[in-house]
């Protein structure tokens, strides 16, 4: 799957794309219901809310299969090389979990603030793209940018480490309203099943959701292979150390791997 010229300029223009419904319903219902299995797990990689539910969960893709194939699939990995022009190595996976009442803040920060700080990631030739598990709408939570916020560059951030559960780079609000007041706020919403490009350094937070509706996200956090990290401080499970390059797998391997779950 590769962009188009319109799709490439907006990406440099704002800073994202939103790409509506690129996986089908038996593609994401199969995350879904590996995901729910994945939170209920008792192991370092799935981080809680204060409450108690899951927050995220890393690395899943080393240990799910569904999620292994979804960490090579042509329809995310592709797209990010085009944009990085090369290889590109998984430096992160999450599914941020976001659960119906309880799912917490994500604070406005910049992720390569964070990646440049707590990993040494020489430059931002990263990226994000995330994948909907669940319908994102105006009241659960949606992921916010400030659209054209990444041509600032890296922002001055603080470590915050008492807001929620996770520590995170975050930025001021003096620094948030300039940005705001220049390029406004959008929250992209849309069906499960679609997905959200976007760069590295581009401003973004979520608000905490107290709707009764879950809102999943998976992201891959990928980065170009000449731009590894060289600090190893936290755990390989939150900054892989495995710089090999992805392998994009077939389209239909989710799918097929969805059919054969139906027919067991």
């Amino acid at each position: 799957m590769r962009l188009d010229d319109a799709q490439l300029r907006a990406f440099d223009e704002e800073g994202y794309v939103f790409l509506p419904s690129v996986f089908s319903e038996a593609e994401v219902a199969l995350l879904r219901a590996e995901s729910e299995k994945i939170y209920r797990l008792d192991r370092p990689e799935v981080w809680r809310e204060t409450s108690g539910v899951a927050r995220t969960a890393f690395a899943a893709q080393t240990y799910n299969e569904a999620f292994r194939r979804l960490g090579a699939h042509p329809r995310l990995v592709e797209p990010v090389m085009q944009l990085l022009d090369g290889p590109v190595y998984m430096h992160q996976f999450k599914i941020n979990a976001k659960t119906a009442f309880d799912g917490e803040v994500w604070q406005w920060h910049q992720d390569y603030g964070t990646w440049a700080a707590d990993d040494d990631m020489p430059a931002p030739r990263a990226m994000n793209i995330a994948l909907f598990l669940d319908e994102v709408t105006a009241v659960n939570g949606a992921l916010m940018f400030i659209p054209r916020s990444h041509k600032s560059g890296k922002l001055e951030a603080g470590h915050d480490l008492e807001t929620t559960s996770y520590p995170l780079w975050t930025l001021d609000r003096a620094t948030v309203t300039r940005l705001a007041e220049e390029g406004g706020i959008v929250a992209p919403t849309g069906p499960a099943g679609s997905i959200l490009l976007f760069h590295c350094n581009l401003v973004h937070a979520s608000p905490a959701n107290i709707s009764p509706w879950d809102r999943r996200i998976v992201y891959l956090s990928l980065c170009h292979v000449d731009n590894h990290i060289r600090r190893f401080q936290r755990a390989d499970w939150i900054a892989h150390r495995d710089f090999t390059p992805i392998q994009a797998l077939a389209d239909d391997c989710l799918a097929e791997l969805a059919g054969q779950r139906a027919a067991e």
